[in-house]
């Protein structure tokens, strides 16, 4: 009978370390729990939400909210929204707030805009590069984003994920668009 508890106790200890396992290989390889920090993002993201992200395959498109790591000049993980990717062309227009990629104005109906003073006081136009993204905050006039000559444009190998799911506050869950 002895002999029995024993292999009970093995097989439970292999299942709890099995389940444990694939814990930390879901969290380390395919999800990742980020906090906003700021209001950047808003109107569509709030200073304390909790988003989960994803990184499993995953290649930046145009209109993915997306995580960024550390390794800007920033120090800290961002939320920003990619507008354009590698061979797009991207044109500010500080006067009107408008943006373009490729000659093409975007419709932008996420976006914020205040009657604050706009941190950018000039036009923009750049041409991004092979393995990089250009990301702005739906926030415009809050946002410390690639339109920032320090932040600039940002290498995918520091995206972190995709943001895909808004875990609190409760009365928000859902996709993240």
């Amino acid at each position: 009978m002895e002999k029995s508890s024993v292999k009970n106790f093995y097989e439970i200890f292999e299942s709890i370390m099995f389940a444990f396992l694939a814990i930390i290989v879901l969290v380390v390889f395919v999800f990742r729990a980020v906090t906003v920090d700021g209001d950047s993002m808003e109107p569509n993201l709030h200073h304390t939400d909790k988003l989960i992200t994803t990184n499993l395959f995953y290649k930046a498109e145009k209109g993915d909210i997306i995580v960024v790591d550390k390794n800007n000049v920033l120090g800290k993980p961002i939320v920003k929204r990619v507008i354009a990717t590698a061979g797009d062309t991207v044109k500010y227009e500080y006067a009107t707030g408008y943006v373009y990629v490729n000659g093409e104005k975007l419709n932008e109906d996420y976006i914020l805009i205040d009657n604050d003073i706009n941190p950018y006081n000039t036009d923009i136009e750049t041409t991004i590069k092979d393995g990089y993204v250009f990301v702005m905050g739906d926030n415009r006039n809050h946002s410390n984003d690639s339109r920032n000559s320090e932040l600039g444009q940002i290498s995918e190998k520091n995206i972190l994920g995709k943001a895909v799911l808004r875990i609190y506050p409760f009365n928000s869950i859902g996709v993240v668009k």
